[in-house]
């Protein structure tokens, strides 16, 4: 008979050694005799508990348990712990072979790690045990073990255990509050390493160590795959996520924000890297960090949200229109406070919002001229008819008939005089003054213009100060003195460019536009400059007479109804010129128009 030995409640156990010893004397068996006499020694000397001569061990157990224990706690990687609690088991009971297994969603025993004592990593093929000891030990959650598997009767006629020549065995549990997740297998060939009931002290000890160390492993394991989903979210979605402390420094960044930004990931570095954390400004384009400064500035003062709608983002060879939301939070992973961007390339979005525009615009031109057609050829058919009987009525010598069609006649062009009259005055309808901001009025309209050829050769310095108010303006009417202002500009540089490279030089076309505001006179500037052929004193005198013109085919009213414009604005329009450098228009509007 074996040494074979169920730990029901480890390490007490609930069969009497007195009962056993008295029975086996009975039984005349000298193995049980042996078994029970073994059983006393333990339960009265286990090693955890030895004094005297043998005091020595129990510390160096007790010392060799505290090493392993450190050892399965020094790493949360669930893999890692794995191995090295195998490798601790077999070197602290000094078994030949072993194994943890884990219980899985299924419910079910699987093998996870298997290594021999030279700590070689063991396929599960290669590790053959009987299923029936560790399935025993994760039910009903009791250590195993036997001293001489070949002699028990339960395993020696089993083909792992004769065709290894298995002794010991043990197998113990791995609880974690009071529920079986796992267990730890080892076992020996040699009979000269048997366990003893003093090892499976040490081995539940160590279990219960093993099981701290898995329950962590197993939380970072949950954390690490959490933070590996929410990163794969992030990184997937179409909408920019920037994260910054108060500092500005990037703590989080996805891959949409860096293709928005055109910005290099190598350039960047986030929290948890080696490298200091990079701050956003540096990031941008020169021009655009002070907005964004402003911005950031705004939302930690105020501690609220702070969106803007139409973000015109240039990218140094390309415009962008970006929808931008920043917000607080207290929740960046050291415990800090900053802030989360959202930004959303809506670049597509407003320009088919402007082909629609167009296209509506079209359609309404195309319905009125059609209208307008209709409504003149009526005039002008009654004319002609009347036209046509008026000569017959001569020739009959009917001058009464002949009065009547050419009073008709006139009345139908009179009709038309009015009806052409009352075009022109739809054509130049009342102004419609609203509070706009003029930031976005410029964006907007130098995001339109660019794509235009020739101010695509243009080199544009943009300076739009942040403090600008909006403006108590009709936008139309004010875009199109802009719009008149920088297509003049770019006629000018072109004319100089010309000049300049038929010299055999070369010529950078420059516009500038900068808009400013002058809060104690409640005024705000818009200067457009352009580094074109410029202007004499005396073009400059006669600049804002109408049908004044320096150019070939032009009506020279251009300029003329730009002033008239403004005015109505109660703003001022300006303009300065040296010949041969450049000009500079400036476009001055009060912030509310006064009566």
């Amino acid at each position: 008979m074996s040494l074979m030995h169920e730990n029901k409640t480890a390490p007490s156990h609930t069969d009497s050694t007195a009962d056993k010893a008295t029975a086996a004397k009975k039984s005349g068996d000298i193995f049980a005799d042996l078994e029970a006499t073994l059983d006393e020694v333990a339960d009265t000397n286990p090693r955890i508990r030895i004094k005297d001569a043998d005091g020595e061990k129990a510390t160096a157990d007790l010392q060799a348990l505290l090493t392993v224990s450190q050892a399965v706690n020094s790493s949360l990687v669930l893999d890692d712990v794995l191995k090295i609690v195998m490798h601790k088991a077999i070197e602290l009971m000094q078994a030949e072979r072993g194994m943890i297994m884990l219980i899985d969603e299924n419910n079910e025993l699987k093998v996870r790690t298997a290594h021999n004592l030279q700590k070689e990593k063991m396929s599960q093929e290669e590790f053959r045990i009987s299923s029936s000891v560790t399935t025993q030990v994760a039910k009903t959650g009791k250590s195993i073990y036997t001293s001489d598997a070949q002699c028990d009767e339960r395993y020696a006629q089993q083909a792992s255990v004769v065709e290894l020549n298995l002794r010991s065995i043990m197998c113990v549990p791995i609880k974690e509050q009071g529920m079986v997740i796992g267990v730890i297998y080892v076992d020996n060939s040699n009979q000269a390493r048997m366990f003893l009931k003093s090892d499976l002290y040490l081995f539940e000890l160590y279990a219960q160590a093993v099981a701290g160390a898995l329950r962590n492993a197993a939380h970072y394991d949950s954390l690490l795959n959490l933070k590996k989903y929410n990163e794969s979210v992030i990184n997937s979605s179409p909408i920019g996520m920037i994260v910054i402390d108060y500092q500005s420094n990037v703590t989080t960044i996805n891959s949409t924000a860096l293709e928005i930004l055109e910005i290099n990931s190598d350039a960047v570095s986030a929290l948890g890297d080696d490298k200091p954390s990079t701050p956003l400004l540096e990031l941008l384009q020169p021009d655009e960090r002070a907005r964004w400064r402003n911005m950031i500035n705004t939302v930690i003062a105020t501690g609220q949200d702070l969106a803007d709608p139409r973000y015109f983002h240039n990218t140094g060879y390309i415009e962008k229109v970006l929808s931008i939301k920043i917000t607080p939070t207290s929740a960046l992973p050291d415990g800090k406070s900053g802030l989360i961007i959202t930004i959303e390339d809506i670049t597509e979005k407003v320009l088919m919002e402007k082909y629609v525009i167009l296209s509506e615009k079209l359609a309404a031109k195309g319905e009125m001229a059609a209208s307008i057609a209709h409504e003149l050829n009526n005039y002008l058919a009654i004319a002609a008819t009347n036209a046509e009987l008026m000569g017959m009525n001569i020739d009959r010598n009917k001058l009464d008939k002949a009065k009547f069609n050419a009073k008709s006649i006139v009345d139908n062009i009179f009709k038309i005089k009015k009806f052409v009259d009352n075009l022109m005055d739809f054509a130049q309808p009342e102004p419609e003054y609203i509070n706009y901001d003029i930031k976005h009025l410029i964006e907007d309209m130098l995001f339109s213009l660019r794509v235009q050829p020739r101010l695509k050769r243009m080199h544009f310095t943009i300076d739009l100060a942040q403090d600008i108010p909006n403006l108590e303006m009709d936008v139309g009417q004010i875009q199109q003195v802009l719009m008149n202002l920088l297509n003049n500009a770019a006629d000018a540089i072109e004319e100089r460019a010309i000049a300049e490279e038929n010299e055999g030089r070369e010529f950078k076309r420059e516009i500038g536009i900068i808009a400013a505001y002058d809060e104690q006179a409640d005024l705000v500037t818009v200067d457009i400059t352009d580094n074109g052929i410029g202007m004499t004193e005396e073009t400059l005198g006669k600049l804002f007479t109408p049908h004044f013109t320096t150019k070939k085919g032009g009506h020279g009213l251009g300029l003329s109804n730009c002033r008239k414009i403004v005015e109505s604005h109660k703003g001022k329009l300006t303009a300065s010129s040296t010949f041969g450098q450049g000009s500079t228009f400036r476009v001055t509007l009060p912030r509310r128009r006064r009566a």
